[in-house]
């Protein structure tokens, strides 16, 4: 059984995904949750920059 369409996830600029990667580190050390939203937000900063959204 084919699984439907994931919803697509709205694209973030580059800037909002750099503000929120710098408000997580820093705070110094992170908790488990803090540095899995960092390891996300990483992945979500590569794929934008591979994807071109936002020219440097």
């Amino acid at each position: 059984m084919p699984t439907p369409p994931s919803e697509p996830t709205p694209v973030r600029s580059l800037t909002e995904l750099n503000a929120e990667i710098r408000a997580l580190v820093d705070g110094g050390l992170m908790s488990p949750e803090s540095r899995r939203e960092y390891e996300r937000l990483l992945v979500e900063w590569g794929a934008s920059v591979q994807g071109g959204v936002e020219a440097a």
